[in-house]
């Protein structure tokens, strides 16, 4: 292990300008050594992408730059959404190794097995602790290139997001470097000294009790749950709610999907949550946003501001504690273009509480399409949720 101290610099401006906006990101880093650059910008800069990168670049001295578009920036205990922005990044950690690769359409239809991505990509899974990941939600297919690289590369964490940009357009941005990608996407293989510890907050609380899913039809409709129609359990499990938790629940309603079918006890954290598409009331079967299958252990959820607002708290508070004095160097987030204002009508709500909870740190991040993290030991493409990557010295 380096005996080097690592270090890490953030910041964020808004401004229409983006060479103004760009100056004054640049004039909150004070010079150093910078092993990698993470750079968050609004599409309003998008004509403009390649000058900023350069720009970056030759200001920081980074060997390596990678980003993306977001509808919102994230910067320090700051959420700028819907305003022109850029957030900017840069570490140095000594004894690390940083490894960047683009992803393709193209290479993912070839459907490699896991010994042929480590081949193709030349890395082994002993090299890598840790994965950043970044993507376009229109032209990738993100849930194949996550479930792709988690089989190649078992057990390692991984957080990222989709880029975003005008919810109208349909077209987002990528950042390498000095080139900027209409498509695919690019990754960070982190190995050596230090790795990310991974925060993941759905935002949901479970109601009622685990069943299993007993009948699945073709069309993936969930048609019984313990030998029941789904949808009577759906209902007595709303019903069985107090009138105030069935006021905030009516409109709040997701599945959850055991992301371990081996635990002895399944609490919030433990699923991965879906939504609630629809109900066939003639079949009572239930339609969700997954592929459900029989003996999936299941149970209803509920999102709301309050429960996304003590999900984030509570997994902050214990991040702390676990932590102990493996103070995090930096920390990246990614969370979904549905939080923000959107959902708790207050600005600043993710980004604030991780400044409250894990004192004052470099912070980066974006507002995203789909948010990419890991529930359990295997990564998961989410909405709705907070990913946050921090940076810690490997144990």
């Amino acid at each position: 292990m380096s005996q080097l101290k690592p270090a890490a610099q953030a910041a964020i401006a808004a401004n229409e300008n983006w060479e103004a906006a760009l100056q004054a990101v640049l004039s909150q880093m004070s010079p150093d050594t910078v092993d990698v650059a993470f750079l968050f910008a609004s599409s309003a800069y998008a004509e403009h992408y390649p000058e900023l990168l350069r720009g970056v670049l030759h200001a920081t001295g980074a060997s390596l730059l990678l980003g993306c578009s977001g509808q919102g920036i994230v910067g320090g205990g700051q959420e700028l959404e819907d305003v022109p922005s850029l957030s900017l990044l840069t570490l140095n950690l000594p004894g690390t190794s940083f490894r960047a690769i683009r992803f393709t359409q193209e290479l993912l239809d070839q459907e490699l097995r896991p010994l042929d991505w480590q081949r193709k990509l030349a890395l082994s899974p002993e090299d890598i602790n840790a994965w950043l990941l970044f993507a376009d939600p229109f032209q990738m297919d993100c849930e194949g290139l996550i479930e792709s690289l988690s089989t190649a590369y078992p057990g390692l964490p991984m957080i990222g997001g989709l880029a975003s940009s005008d919810f109208v357009e349909r077209r987002t941005f990528i950042f390498w470097n000095e080139e900027v990608f209409t498509d695919g996407g690019i990754a960070l293989a982190l190995g050596g000294d230090y790795t990310i510890m991974p925060l993941i907050s759905q935002g949901c609380d479970p109601i009622g009790e685990t069943w299993t899913i007993t009948k699945v039809q073709d069309d993936g409709l969930i048609e019984t749950i313990s030998n029941r129609p789904a949808l009577h359990m759906l209902t007595e499990t709303f019903q069985g709610l107090r009138p105030d938790i069935q006021h905030r629940a009516q409109r709040n309603l997701l599945i959850g999907l055991a992301a371990d079918e081996y635990l002895d006890t399944f609490e919030r954290g433990s699923f991965l949550i879906r939504t609630l598409l629809g109900v066939d009331r003639r079949t009572g079967s239930i339609a969700i946003g997954a592929f459900p299958r029989v003996g999936q252990t299941i149970q209803f959820q509920m999102r709301d501001a309050d429960t996304a607002d003590l999900d984030l708290k509570e997994l902050l508070k214990q991040a702390r504690i676990t932590l102990v004095n493996n103070r995090p160097v930096a920390a990246l987030l990614c969370t979904c273009n549905g939080r923000g204002e959107n959902m708790f009508a207050e600005p600043n709500h993710d980004a604030s509480l991780i400044e409250h909870y894990l004192g004052p740190l470099p912070l980066s991040g974006l507002f995203c399409n789909g948010e990419i993290g890991p529930i359990g030991q295997k990564p998961h493409l989410h909405g709705f949720t907070a990913s946050l990557a921090l940076f810690v010295k490997k144990e």
